[in-house]
């Protein structure tokens, strides 16, 4: 097992690990390490975590020290720096006529880089772009191209519930969700109901899925018959929270609505075995 720290290096960002070497770390500090993209300025949000070496990227990275208040500084006129990027790029895209939309704009620590990200509906040829841009700012160009999600997150804004995205307040990844998980929990399938700011299915949806998943996994399939003491029935109607089936008799006449427990006593259906 390897003791690791773990850095985000935005809000809400993805947590990367490090090796804390001879540094006495908290959560809250603010660090200084070596990354793909050269030294970066990060937050300290897990310590003492100990991880498996399948669980790391080796060879893992120590961090190089821990920041000061000149550090805090560069961040600062980066952040600054960024925003004038941010006009600069924005008139060169329409000089140039590209069907693109700037989101967001970055400097490495080092300002060895900086980072463009935009969204597009296709591909887009930026390489003049890239050219006008090296030109001006004196420094390596990457223009990354971005999903409707990340620019979400890069954006942030409030959700359908009257709370802050919550790509962009806590999410570090995003998750796969599916319609199946709103058919699950019996939401209406209406997409203005389901679906972000970002006109994706919410993230929200996977928070309750396992649960759900749990708890439908003995309940019978609706349309399923089964023999109860009122005679033959049919499923038409399951409450998942309340684990309540409502079944149908066979000459429709009456609707009865029984506990899972009930009728596995009477021995309509069976519950399945533990995947523990």
């Amino acid at each position: 097992m390897l003791e690791v720290v773990g850095v985000r290096f935005k809000e809400a960002g993805k947590i990367y690990y490090f090796s804390p070497g001879d540094a006495t770390l908290k959560r809250g500090d603010h660090v200084i390490v070596e990354t793909v993209r050269g030294i970066e300025y990060g937050e300290i949000v897990q310590v003492d975590k100990q991880l498996g070496e399948d669980e790391v990227v080796l060879p893992l990275k120590t961090i190089l020290r821990v920041a000061d208040q000149k550090d805090a500084d560069i961040v600062r006129d980066n952040r600054l720096a960024a925003v004038d990027a941010h006009a600069v790029c924005e008139e060169k895209i329409r000089e140039h006529q590209l069907d693109m939309k700037l989101v967001d704009v970055e400097y490495t620590f080092d300002r060895n880089k900086v980072i463009f990200y935009f969204t597009a509906e296709g591909r887009v040829d930026f390489r003049e772009l890239v050219k006008d841009l090296a030109s001006v700012f004196r420094t390596r160009i990457e223009l990354r191209q971005i999903g409707v999600r990340d620019e979400a997150k890069l954006l942030s804004g409030i959700g359908p519930c009257g709370r802050v995205l919550c790509c962009s307040s806590f999410l570090g990844e995003f998750e796969p969700v599916s319609i199946k998980m709103a058919k699950d929990q019996n939401l209406s399938l209406n997409p203005n109901k389901i679906s972000g700011v970002c006109g994706r299915l919410m993230c929200c949806l996977k928070y309750e899925n396992d649960t759900y998943e749990e708890l439908k996994r003995d309940l019978p399939d609706v349309g399923k018959r089964i023999k109860i003491p009122e005679g033959d029935g049919r499923v038409i109607g399951l409450n998942i929270l309340d684990q309540l089936i409502q079944v149908e008799l066979h000459d429709r006449t009456r609707v009865v609505t029984y506990t899972i427990d009930e009728l596995v006593e009477v021995g309509a259906i069976k519950r399945k075995p533990s995947k523990q």
